[in-house]
């Protein structure tokens, strides 16, 4: 009789550890698929992986979000508004991503700063998305320094920021929260 641990069947045995090892792993791999899957219609499927939501600054959901039109209806009868507002994305600062604009349902642009500089979005590749945001909405005088500022910032060129000369009333959001779908 051989020593324990050092004759055949202990070789099998140690044979047989990367196979199953093999097998185990690729019966979970196929049971995690399944299971996500499995409450996805076929259809939605490509809709799902193409859909990323990705949250910056204060974790946030959409419930209870409002549209910018209905913001701009309430801003008609306030200075200043605590919402959950959601629309698209016109453009980000293009230097740092600390700031982004978002379209009004009237076409014009409401400028979106984050609170206390705290978290930043992309510098690029906004144009189009949705976002979600949560903060607080003002109507602002925005003076002719910071308005050359966010034109510089938005890589415009030297003679469009030279025809800034006048100071402009914004509608202006802090936020304190964002989701972007990607």
């Amino acid at each position: 009789m051989e020593d324990a641990g050092k004759g055949p069947i202990f070789a099998t045995r140690q044979q047989n550890q990367p196979m199953k090892k093999t097998f185990t792993l690729l019966a979970t791999a196929a049971l995690v698929f399944a299971c996500n899957t499995a409450s996805v219609p076929a259809s939605a499927q490509d809709n799902v992986a193409q859909a990323e939501v990705v949250s910056y600054g204060a974790a946030i959901n959409r419930d209870g979000a409002i549209s910018t039109a209905d913001l701009a209806k309430t801003m008609k009868e306030k200075d200043e508004v605590t919402a959950k507002v959601e629309g698209e994305i016109i453009t980000s600062c293009a230097m740092k991503g600390c700031w982004m604009d978002m379209k009004m349902a009237d076409g014009s642009t409401m400028k979106v700063r984050f609170k206390d500089y705290g978290f930043f979005v992309p510098t690029k590749g906004l144009e189009g998305k949705h976002a979600v945001i949560q903060g607080t909405a003002t109507r602002e005088v925005v003076d002719v320094a910071t308005l050359k500022h966010y034109a510089e910032d938005a890589g415009k060129s030297k003679e469009e920021i030279e025809k800034i000369t006048e100071p402009r009333t914004d509608l202006m959001f802090l936020a304190d929260g964002v989701l972007i779908t990607f």
